[in-house]
């Protein structure tokens, strides 16, 4: 049984996760022994009927045990940040993800008020030096067992009451760590404070996020520090049990006391190290700060020349104008032996390409020259198609397992429409139609006329009677051998049609994979797709359309290989069908390609096309080199959105653009625009110029320790947060929300800047 007050739902990275946050759950039945008694009463009224002689009462005890001194591996679902990272995690609240959802609230804490249950368990952040039983924090602790954690023959040291514990739980050995009286009244939360570090998550579906924490599905607890870990050097975090320290929890200790001794569950250590930081939120910035004043900043082109003239001739102009189109000029070589130069473009187009009425690709050809096309006005040939078409063939002839299934197939294709030619015009042929996958069947007609002219004798008769005298012999009739046009023209009658069109099929099934994955320009080397440097030079970010012709003659480039003769030319056309050449609906698009060191570090970074108000499918999604991102998508997207990867569900806050440490507020009235959990734009706490360090941490006198979230008081960050939303208070969902880190975006909107 549990409560759950208040249900607060959001879509954590959007379509990545679907992640609920709740209050607590509050087990109907705490960590102790209980006793249960039944007993019988018979009574008539209000007299009793066995009183001289009851019914035996049953007393039976039993005990709930809940983890106390000692937590098993299996209880820690994951950390954040996580053991031994070492990157920047100043804004960053660490926490820790428990796999009993009830746990932290599994034990009954004694100054804990019903209507605002705080757990048992607090996570506690310690800096490197503070802690004299780890001091370069790498999460040490002290084995001690449970009777001297108690500490009850040091008056310098203040341990838990342990009073009601027996043996064998004061013999039995914990994990501890002694903490400096200035450090512990200085990080511990105030008791009115761990009521909101505790919260309920409920995972709907699972993920396997970037850091490798493991969003499974089902309900987990989350304890989250109040500390940030805002210096350089190594932090330790240690889970620690708070039971037996009631009226310690407000900071207030024994004169005399210098440690408090604390059983700690878990333990993990980081590093935090900002010059190593990593300014993805600049670099996203400007990647797309181009297309801020010109959207055709961003498209896939050579720059024009620093040396072009402002008032260029014909020429001049006419060279601009080739590379404003997307064209690079290349080194060609005519088959006169001349060498000059040509125009090349690869599939990717900063405009949407023209289809070539003069590019025929539905018929086989053995060579390049039908995909060159020649500007007779400048005498320049753009050999972009017949690149294409080459590229493909040895692309194709590169594959051994291609070559030899496409000449398998085509082989198959010939000796069947020869021996459908080679009856054509047999008088016997079956007028029903012609078998279509056994070819053997094109034979059964002479076998049929043999038969027949057996006069009715059995085979073994026929052939072991004395033969006839020559002169009786019958005269042979040959059959008429058709024209070879006329034989060739029967193979587009209906039922050869039908056989040709089945054994391609039979043979194409590979065929079609691997051309299927040619439509997406996979196996393309990245000097036909972006052929110039410049074109995409470091620390940029391109957009460009896809020449759907440019693809076909890439096709074709493969469809092609092994036609020899003629017949294989009749026949490809049943190939073609088989393999449904000709149809675009798998081609791409559009697409982006980025070149930065944003993609070694946002390998999954989310990118997203919208069109309308439907997102667009990724056909294509590759990392071509450690800096290079290639997206394809299935149509022209209005709107281009780059996002953070998730790094799993971690608390924080966030900044602003100038940089300004802030909490981003998020929805939390269900129902509204936007939903519940999503980000409102351009709504921040604190308001400039003060930040959350500035506005929200305990004063640094307090223990000489800095850097601890204040939550409670006037001073603290729940008044003013729930305010912003117009709301008496928060609950531990709902500041778990609006803790939880928002992912960078970026949008891109071509021809509106971004």
């Amino acid at each position: 049984m549990a409560t759950r007050p208040f249900r607060a739902g959001t879509r954590v990275s959007q379509e990545l996760l679907d992640v609920t946050f709740i209050d607590h759950m509050i087990p109907a039945a705490t960590a102790g022994t209980y006793t249960i008694g039944l007993e019988h009463v018979l009574t008539q009224g209000e007299t009793p009927v066995d009183s001289s002689d009851p019914l035996p009462r049953t007393v039976e005890r039993f005990e709930i045990r809940v983890p106390q001194f000692m937590l098993d591996g299996a209880c820690v679902q994951a950390l954040y940040p996580p053991r031994g990272a070492d990157g920047d995690f100043r804004h960053v609240l660490p926490h820790i993800t428990l796999t009993r959802e009830y746990l932290p609230w599994a034990r009954e804490p004694k100054w804990s008020l019903a209507q605002r249950r705080a757990p048992w368990l607090a996570l506690m952040l310690f800096r490197a030096g503070e802690l004299p039983d780890d001091p370069e924090a790498l999460g040490q602790t002290t084995q001690r067992t449970v009777c001297e954690l108690g500490a009850d023959d040091d008056e310098a040291v203040l341990g838990p009451d342990l009073s009601g514990l027996d043996d064998p739980p004061l013999a039995g050995n914990c994990r501890t760590i002694d903490v400096p009286a200035s450090v512990f009244k200085a990080v511990l939360p105030r008791e009115q404070e761990l009521y909101y570090l505790a919260h309920v998550r409920d995972v709907d579906e699972p993920k396997l996020l970037a850091d490798g924490e493991i969003l499974t599905k089902g309900t987990f607890s989350v304890i989250t520090a109040n500390r940030f870990p805002r210096g350089e050097g190594a932090y330790a975090a240690h889970l620690v049990s708070l039971e037996g320290f009631a009226g310690h929890l407000g900071g207030i200790l024994p004169p005399k006391v210098e440690y408090v001794r604390l059983a700690s569950l878990w333990s993990w250590s980081f590093r935090n190290d900002p010059s190593a930081a990593f300014d993805a939120a600049g670099i996203l910035a400007g990647l797309v700060a181009p297309g801020n004043t010109d959207a055709e900043n961003l498209a896939l082109r050579l720059p024009r020349p620093a040396n072009a003239p402002d008032a260029p001739s014909t020429h001049e102009a006419h060279a601009l104008e080739r590379l404003h189109l997307g064209y690079v000029p290349v080194p060609h070589r005519l088959i006169t032996g001349e060498h000059t130069y040509a125009w090349y473009r690869g599939p990717f187009t900063p405009l949407t390409a023209q289809d070539v009425p003069a590019l025929d690709t539905s018929t086989p050809h053995t060579t390049a020259d039908f995909a060159l096309v020649y500007d007779p006005a400048y005498g320049v040939f753009d050999v972009s198609y017949a690149a294409a078409w080459t590229l493909g063939r040895t692309v194709a002839l590169a594959d051994p397992s291609y070559g030899r299934e496409v000449a398998r197939a085509r082989r198959q294709l010939a000796n069947t429409a020869v021996r459908m030619m080679a009856v054509a015009h047999d008088p016997a042929r079956s007028t029903a139609g012609v078998p279509s996958a056994d070819t053997s069947a094109f034979g059964l007609s002479a076998l049929a006329r043999l038969a027949d002219r057996r006069g009715g004798r059995t085979l073994t008769e026929a052939l072991g009677a004395p033969q006839l005298p020559q002169e009786m012999t019958p005269d042979t009739v040959p059959l008429a051998r058709p024209a070879r046009a006329a034989a060739r023209a029967t193979l587009d009658e209906d039922a050869p049609a039908a056989a040709l069109l089945s054994v391609a099929s039979h043979q194409a099934g590979k065929l079609t994979d691997r051309l299927t994955e040619l439509s997406v320009l996979r196996s393309v080397p990245f000097s036909y797709l972006v052929p110039d440097v410049r074109m995409l030079p470091p620390e940029s970010l391109r957009l460009f359309r896809v020449d759907p012709v440019w693809i076909d003659a890439l096709l074709a480039g493969a469809r092609d290989v092994a036609v020899h003769t003629s017949l294989d030319e009749r026949c490809d056309r049943s190939l073609r069908a088989a393999t449904h050449s000709g149809d675009r609906s798998g081609y791409p698009a559009a697409g982006l390609l980025m070149r930065s060191e944003l993609v070694s570090a946002w390998p999954d970074m989310i990118i997203v096309g919208e069109k309308d108000t439907r997102e667009l499918t990724e056909v294509r999604r590759d990392v071509l080199a450690p800096d290079m991102l290639l997206c394809l998508f299935d149509d022209v997207p209005e709107r281009v959105l780059i996002r953070e990867p998730s790094e799993g569900i971690h608390f924080g806050i966030d900044t602003e653009d100038s940089g300004r440490e802030v909490i981003g507020l998020r929805q939390l009235a269900d129902g509204q625009d936007p939903p519940l959990g999503a980000t409102l734009p351009g709504q921040y706490l604190p308001a400039a110029p003060d930040t959350v360090f500035s506005a929200f941490l305990r004063p640094p006198q307090d223990g000489g320790i800095p850097d601890v979230l204040c939550l409670e008081g006037d001073s603290g960050l729940i008044k003013p947060l729930a305010q912003a939303h117009s709301l008496p208070d928060l609950s531990p969902a709902q500041l778990a929300v609006q803790l939880v880190n928002a992912p960078l975006e970026q949008r891109l909107v071509p021809g509106q800047g971004s």
